[in-house]
């Protein structure tokens, strides 16, 4: 884990901007090509003759993509370097891009999908490896919130500027501006300075441990706060399911979820810098825990909400909720992570992550098998506030913010 030094530096602020070229400007072209084509693979799927059974299983490919690729991500990003990995990130995308672009079946359409997948997940791992190395711990949580504001910002903007593009040369046009964001992003590494050039050098000397030999040593960490971790993505997971599915039950049009949606996003977007803030300055429990609770208070609150402001009310708890644990998994994993196997240790953690994600739908869809909608979105939301006392449980003594911990950290100081 690392250590606290007790330095903090004069400018918080400052010192985030003079590194956000090289930290951030890759995630949002990245995640903007991203955003861009994620709206129109079923689309493309169907254009190609699947049925809508088919359609949905080849969406859900680029989440399998993620599962797959976060060990082998973990194993290449300790082996070649941060830097190194995001440039291959970047040119696997856009690999995955073209064969989606050029796809004439849906095998081809498959294997493109699968693979924009994989360098997502190789491109996150990369990317919070390399800001954990870069940001002193005292501005981590802002540091690594801001990560993941930059890409909802990034999945925000894409879709608009896909349908641009859609409108006036058609459908494989989204997948273009997929691969001109991975060249532009790839280009921008390859320029931007370095920030992680001496640790890069440092950990390339050592031969790099095993992913298994590292996850073994941390299993107990996984296994509880990873636990967590699972909670908070899968909690996510079934906010972005449930709040369509209920506005679809009472009787809204697909404007009106849209409007919703767009309501609860833009609260959710707002909230990224205050939410690493408030990690920073009281402990990562304080965002954690009232995560956790808006988000299980908000999907209690979805059943009774039958009109248009009722039901976008309550979307907007589950984006205040949503919001307050911005770049939460995160910070956990890289509060958590060893500085011998940071890269191995994250590819584990993002599996941990990743599982929730996929699980979270999955139940919602067992529950509403055996009850109503509105009871499986009450029942979940008395699961999403026993994951709050899990977080609690668990958080602390991991936090090294935090006193009280056999001096195994310092408290950082108040930033100014």
């Amino acid at each position: 884990m690392t250590e606290i030094s007790g330095e903090t530096p004069p400018e918080p602020g400052g010192r985030l901007r003079a590194i956000a070229l090289s930290a951030y400007g890759p995630t949002l072209l990245g995640s903007t090509g991203a955003g861009a084509v994620s709206p129109i693979v079923a689309v493309s799927a169907r254009e190609l003759g699947a049925s809508v059974g088919v359609a949905a299983l080849l969406v859900a490919m680029m989440g399998v993509g993620q599962l797959l690729g976060d060990l082998p991500s973990g194993a290449l990003a300790a082996r070649i370097g941060e830097r190194r990995a995001l440039l291959a990130a970047a040119v696997i995308e856009a690999v995955g891009m073209l064969l989606a672009a050029l796809a004439g079946g849906l095998v081809q359409l498959f294997a493109g999908v699968l693979v924009i997948g994989l360098a997502g997940s190789l491109f996150g791992l990369a990317r919070q490896a390399y800001l954990t190395e870069a940001v002193p711990v005292a501005l981590r949580a802002r540091a690594l919130s801001t990560l993941g504001g930059v890409h909802r910002i990034g999945y925000f903007v894409g879709p608009f500027i896909g349908s641009l593009v859609i409108g006036r040369w058609g459908i494989g046009s989204a997948y273009a501006i997929g691969v001109v964001a991975s060249a532009a992003a790839f280009t921008l590494v390859l320029l931007a300075p370095d920030i992680t050039a001496r640790h890069d050098e440092g950990a390339l000397r050592s031969a790099p441990r095993s992913v298994a030999s590292v996850l073994l040593a941390h299993r107990h960490v996984l296994l509880t706060l990873g636990t967590g971790a699972m909670c908070v993505a899968g909690a996510r997971a079934i906010r972005e399911a449930l709040v369509p599915l209920w506005a679809e039950s009472v009787g809204f049009s697909p404007a009106q979820t849209s409007l919703v949606f767009g309501v609860a996003g833009a609260i959710d977007m707002a909230l990224f810098y205050p939410s690493g803030w408030l990690m920073d300055r009281y402990g990562r429990v304080a965002a954690a825990v009232p995560s956790m609770l808006v988000l299980g208070l908000g999907m209690a609150l979805l059943p009774l909400a039958t009109s248009l402001v009722a039901v976008t009310a309550a979307a907007t708890v589950l984006g205040i909720g949503n919001g307050l644990g911005a770049g939460l998994i995160m910070t956990l994993g890289a509060d958590a992570s060893p500085a011998d196997g940071r890269a191995q240790f994250l590819g584990g953690w993002r599996l941990c992550a990743d599982l929730g994600r996929a699980a979270g739908p999955l139940v919602l869809s067992g529950l509403s098998a055996v009850m109503t909608l509105g009871a499986s979105a009450v029942v979940l939301g008395a699961g999403a506030v026993v994951g709050a006392g899990w977080l609690r449980l668990w958080v602390p003594r991991h936090d090294p913010t935090r006193r009280g911990r056999g001096g195994r950290a310092r408290a950082a100081p108040e930033a100014p």
